[in-house]
């Protein structure tokens, strides 16, 4: 499935139709509204207001809708869920454009005001549920008849999981689970499913199954007697990008914890790895974006002297590229100012100390004030990182941490930072025992995520900066 270009879709959609609901809007505006306060005719004209709001008005919706999370998973839709969600979030942004914009309309009386947000709310609602309507159920018809779908595993090897392959096998509407086969808890042996799917492996073998075969969903279906496997289970795909559901007990369907998705499938409890509402999440992202923006066009001035300063200081590159792990474990190209000799690391990977002989003098008064790691909001931008988050390690040393520390793999769930917890509290790691005492540090970042900590990690990273306490 392209997630791409549906995505495009919804958004395409999204725009265009908003431009025409504010079209619409704007012509109902002069020709009835404005026409009544005056008492005769007016004539539409378009200018710069118009197209100015012709062409921002969409773009603000699209932020609204993208900031809510209606952009992030554009293949699990529930028709009913986008009714609401469409509903509400068009009532709120027509409110805040009543405000900001249509305050001070020419009104016969405050009846015009009720009617202009009637209007409004109306034909943006009406001009953006119907296309998503319309996308979402040509989509879900897709995988009810089983032409589009997800790349699944069955963990598991016995009954439970025969049965339930059975069950979703037979439905009359498909779940949207494509079976790619499946991993044993236990060791190779004979198991009822190999006449059905294809044997991968065991759950040791789960993270390079997943990336092998592109899987976005793993379901578990094992034994009573197996659960003590769980932990190991989750643990080995922590840093993986994949939608994990159970079998629920006997207890989790008294307790109210399982919720019926569709009829047509079989009742599963979906494993919710969330660390931030949507609505954090991706403003988290947008302030990314901005600032970082903001922040190259401020420091272009200041990355020419550096440049310069690099430059003089030794021979060789003005930047430093490495390749460093990100979210979900997928390697990417990290941007800095040199601030090492270029035969740094002739014998190999090294993590820099108090008096680092590879250091040069201008590298050193880089780093005392960060500045060598301006470069990575390019990063930002691309997506690779955020502003905060756990620092990105190359893999020659999270191999090194994993054996001593296997939760490492926990700090893989967001993106790297530019800035963390770690970072402010411990500073740069001069060897791997280091690092693992700085992993507590991101670990309790992570599980206390949000935007307000965000803001107290950049107030501290800022006083760093200014107190040249950086090494």
């Amino acid at each position: 499935m392209n997630k791409k270009l549906q995505t495009i879709k919804y958004l395409v959609s999204d725009y265009v139709f908003s431009a025409i609901a504010w079209f619409l809007f704007f012509s109902y505006r002069k020709l009835i509204i404005e026409t009544e306060y005056f008492g005769y005719k007016i004539n539409l004209e378009y200018d710069f207001k118009f197209f100015a709001g012709f062409i921002l008005i969409p773009f603000f919706w699209i932020v609204i809708y993208y900031l809510i999370g209606y952009y992030s998973d554009v293949y699990r839709r529930s028709r009913l869920k986008e009714l609401w969600q469409t509903f509400y979030i068009t009532l709120l942004g027509t409110v805040f454009l009543f405000f900001v914009l249509l305050l001070d309309d020419y009104v016969v009386s405050y009846q015009d005001y009720y009617r202009s947000v009637f209007t409004l709310f109306s034909l943006q609602f009406t001009l953006i549920y119907i296309p998503r309507l319309i996308i979402t159920t040509i989509t879900i018809r897709k995988i009810h008849r089983r032409k589009i779908g997800f790349n699944t595993i069955l963990v598991g090897s016995n009954k439970k999981a025969f049965d339930l392959y059975q069950e979703l096998s037979k439905a009359p509407r498909g779940s949207g689970n494509i079976f790619i086969g499946f991993v044993s808890v236990t060791e190779k042996g004979k198991f009822r499913l190999e006449k059905h799917l294809q044997y991968l492996g065991e759950i040791k073998d789960l993270p390079w199954i997943i990336d092998k075969y592109n899987v976005e969903e793993i379901i578990i279906a094992i034994e009573t007697k197996e659960h003590d496997q769980i932990n190991a289970i989750l643990n080995r795909i922590e840093n993986k990008n994949v939608v994990i559901k159970v079998i629920p007990s006997l207890y989790d369907i008294l307790t109210g914890s399982v919720r019926l998705s569709t009829p047509y499938s079989a009742p599963l409890l979906q494993i919710s790895r969330e660390l931030m509402t949507p609505f954090e999440f991706n403003l988290k992202r947008l302030i990314d974006i901005v600032f970082s923006i903001i922040s190259i066009i401020i420091l272009l001035p200041v990355y020419i002297f550096l440049a310069i300063g690099v430059k003089l200081s030794s021979p060789g590159p003005i930047l430093y590229t490495h390749e460093r792990i990100g979210r979900y474990g997928k390697p990417f190209n990290i941007y800095k100012f040199r601030s090492m000799y270029i035969d740094a690391e002739k014998n190999g990977p090294a993590l820099s100390s108090k008096n680092d002989p590879r250091i040069t003098p201008f590298g050193r008064f880089m780093r005392k004030v960060r500045l060598d790691e301006t470069p990575q909001f390019f990063n930002v931008l691309k997506g690779d990182m955020s502003l905060v988050g756990p620092r990105p390690e190359r893999q020659y040393y999270i191999d090194q941490i994993m054996k001593k520390a296997p939760h490492y793999l926990h700090l893989q769930k967001v993106r790297p930072g530019i800035t963390s917890w770690g970072q402010v509290k411990y500073g740069y790691a001069e060897n791997v025992e280091q690092m693992i005492e700085r992993l507590k540090y991101d670990l309790i970042y992570i599980e206390n995520m949000s935007l307000y900590v965000d803001l107290k990690i950049l107030i501290y990273t800022i006083k760093i900066i200014f107190q040249g306490r950086g090494k």
